[in-house]
């Protein structure tokens, strides 16, 4: 079957930003307006449990008006296809921004008009500026109180180091906010009312002196500079092609054509961030930013193919995005629902056809493609074939997780993986009943497997079964998931800190093991340094025998005992982080050494010696940002110096205070708690993972109790 619609006409984009920005409500407007549905549902009149947006359908989604999960839909807009993936704006969620960046060409990245530039933005675009995806930003809310357009534009440009490219300039703010400045058209668009059906007035902004009169000067300002900010677009843009630009300087022409050109190949190298600006709650503004994704965003392939490595990771080539190549795909998500398992995967080249089967690359593993289906939110259409650039969905497929590659299986091919981020906070969870034990580690395994950020481990000495995550809420959705989607109840008792070990200092260590039972022993001896690195090194293993004082043979099984006893130090039992072991010298007997004697030999040389280099205890660091009322900022910065934080900037956002600052996770818990309680449910606050650092010794403890 021939392809239905050239790729030139696919857009595979997501929408980002912070929580609370307006992602699920713009992404609501784009399905209203695409004809995808006929009804909008607005976030805040889903927490009674009854109606759910199109995007935000789970039940934990409904009952905090957040989004937890990704979701993609599939809309029309002027002949093209738009792939849409909404994402969570929360940082305990940060995974499925993560793995929805990896595979999409393009991204919305949506900004509160009235905070700006938040916390989760600037992660959201690290994550984008890491995987290559170009981007345009889209400010919403125009329409509250305190909205200020160019504090976001600072924002944009100081923070995250963008290019900016203002495409929109607003007509007033707030409740007088009623369309924009279309510089790259230079056309006015004036909204008659806030209806969604509402139709905007088009008028050229020659034709726009004494047609506004606002009552801040900032708003009246942005209309006066009109000019001068057109003639900064057309500049900045235009350099872009240095034909353009030469005419454009001489003789002040250009054409229409080849300045949205100029504008696409600037977007699409990452040289340019074209902005625009909206309210999507009001209707305003979104068909604006829908045409942008369309001239402005990438198809597939457009900015390049995705990388060929090898076990190592490698780069071996690049697999471009083609129909007439083998057939390549990436799998960026796996769900459990009401049909089983549904693996996501993005087609990067080739054709996969139902009934076809596939190589997972990653494990070996052959996979028969029973059932592919096309994905809106939580429905699906069922499909015969996917081509190059498609992102569909793989029904009850047993070995593929999330980052596997799947392939042609007369032509394997490894493609680059994602990166996630190590949980920093644990549980213990426990079935209701005993007759639940069984079905609750099944679940388990299912929410682990489909969530890379999870963590299942069972504590040696308590047996308990320990769920590691990203933070308190991120746990939390997760066990009652397991109750929602699997019928599975259970208990989750306090969180754990993820702590860390470290060497004190460089220790030298001799280590001699001896045993003799009749017939032949055991006999190996190691020297052996150990030295303490800087914070995110890892372990490092370095032979340095010679003269072959240990056989060769030898060697691998003390390395693998170093690799091994360093996930339990000498304090606590936690992982020893950031060092190198260096094997000096060592003795052998030709009959009584084996790798298992040089084995236990390592691992004991390691334990005196840890405990001989005064170990350090390490906690992990929480940067937080935290934004309330300024009546509440002395209230707020005196508890953070109470949980052990430091305090390193303090700033205005709109209205608002904020205060970014570092502390210990374990001084955390509860702390949405205080907040809210001390600042009248005015405050919040994000926190995401920094760095290690070394508990204070007159606390270890006291912590070590907290944690038993």
């Amino acid at each position: 079957m021939a392809r239905k619609k050239d790729v030139k006409l696919y857009r595979n984009i997501g929408i980002i930003a912070h929580i609370d920005a307006g992602k699920t409500t713009t992404t609501e407007r784009v399905l209203y307006y695409t004809g995808k549905k006929h009804n909008i549902i607005e976030v805040h009149d889903t927490k009674d449990g009854k109606t759910s947006t199109t995007t935000d359908y789970l039940e934990q989604e409904r009952k905090r008006g957040i989004t937890i999960q990704s979701a993609a839909v599939t809309a029309e807009w002027k002949d093209h296809q738009v792939n849409i993936i909404d994402t969570p704006g929360h940082v305990d969620f940060t995974i499925e921004v993560n793995r929805s960046l990896r595979v999409l060409d393009g991204a919305v990245v949506v900004f509160d008009g009235v905070a700006g530039v938040e916390p989760q933005t600037e992660t959201n675009w690290r994550l984008a500026n890491q995987y290559n995806v170009p981007r345009l930003c889209y400010v919403n809310k125009m329409d509250r109180i305190g909205a200020n357009f160019g504090h976001c534009v600072d924002g944009i440009k100081a923070r995250l180091g963008a290019n900016a490219l203002l495409c929109h300039i607003p007509f007033g703010s707030s409740d007088e906010f009623v369309g924009m400045a279309d510089l790259v058209a230079n056309v006015g668009y004036v909204w008659e009312s806030d209806d969604k059906d509402a139709e905007w007035e088009t008028f050229p902004l020659d034709q726009i002196d004494g047609r506004f009169k606002f009552s801040t000067t900032r708003d009246n300002d942005w209309i006066e500079r009109i000019p001068e900010l057109r003639q900064d677009l057309l500049e900045h843009a235009l350099a872009e092609d240095e034909e353009a630009f030469l005419e454009f300087v001489e003789s002040g022409k250009f054409d229409p054509v080849v300045l949205k050109k100029c504008i696409r190949k600037g977007a699409i190298s990452g040289r340019l961030v074209p902005v625009f600006c909206g309210s999507s709650f009001k209707h305003k503004g979104v068909q604006q930013m829908l045409d942008a994704v369309i001239d402005y965003l990438p198809y597939p392939g457009e900015n390049g193919g995705i990388a060929i490595v090898d076990e190592n990771g490698k780069q071996l080539g690049t697999q471009e995005v083609r129909d007439d190549a083998p057939a390549r795909a990436l799998a960026f998500k796996v769900i459990n629902d009401q049909f089983g398992t549904l693996t996501f995967v993005r087609i990067y080249s080739g054709v996969i056809k139902k009934g076809d089967t596939l190589l997972n690359v990653t494990r070996g593993k052959r996979e028969r493609i029973g059932r592919m289906v096309e994905i809106h939110a939580a429905d699906t259409q069922d499909i015969d074939e996917a081509r190059a650039g498609d992102i569909c969905a793989f029904v009850s497929m047993k070995e593929t997780e999330t980052g596997d590659s799947l392939s042609d299986q007369d032509k394997p091919a490894l493609l680059e993986r994602m990166r996630f981020p190590d949980p920093v906070i644990s549980v213990a969870v426990e079935p209701k009943s005993r007759a639940d034990v069984d079905k609750m580690s099944t679940a388990l395994y299912k929410m682990v497997k489909a969530d890379p950020s999870l963590r299942l481990e069972v504590d040696q000495e308590t047996g308990q079964t320990l769920l590691r995550g990203m933070g308190e809420l991120h746990l939390e959705v997760t066990i009652d998931r397991m109750r929602t989607e699997l019928g599975v109840e259970a208990n989750m008792g306090r969180p754990r800190v993820s702590f860390r070990e470290a060497f004190g200092r460089t220790v030298e260590n001799i280590y001699t093991h001896k045993k003799q039972t009749g017939g032949s022993g055991q006999f190996a001896e190691v020297k052996m340094i150990f030295e303490p690195l800087v914070g995110g090194s890892g372990v490092e293993f370095s032979d340095e025998v010679v003269g072959g004082r240990i056989p060769r043979e030898y060697i691998p099984a003390v390395e693998k005992a170093i690799k091994s006893e360093h996930k339990r130090g000498q304090i606590a039992g936690y992982e020893v982080v950031d060092f190198r072991a260096r094997l000096l010298d060592g003795k052998y007997h030709d009959v009584d050494s084996s790798a298992l004697a040089f084995e236990i030999a390592a691992r004991a040389c390691f334990r005196e010696s840890h405990r001989a280099s005064n170990p350090k205890l390490l906690e992990p660091i929480m940067k937080i940002e935290v934004v309330s009322e300024a009546e509440y900022l002395g209230t707020i910065i005196g508890d953070i110096n109470r949980r052990r934080g430091q305090v390193t900037d303090q700033g205005q956002k709109g209205p608002q205070v904020t205060v970014v600052g570092f502390v210990p996770l374990s001084e955390m818990f509860g702390y949405i708690n205080f907040l809210r309680s001390s600042t009248s449910g005015r405050g919040t606050f994000t926190m995401e993972f920094d760095h290690y650092a070394e508990v204070p010794g007159g606390l270890i403890e006291k912590l070590m109790e907290n944690e038993a």
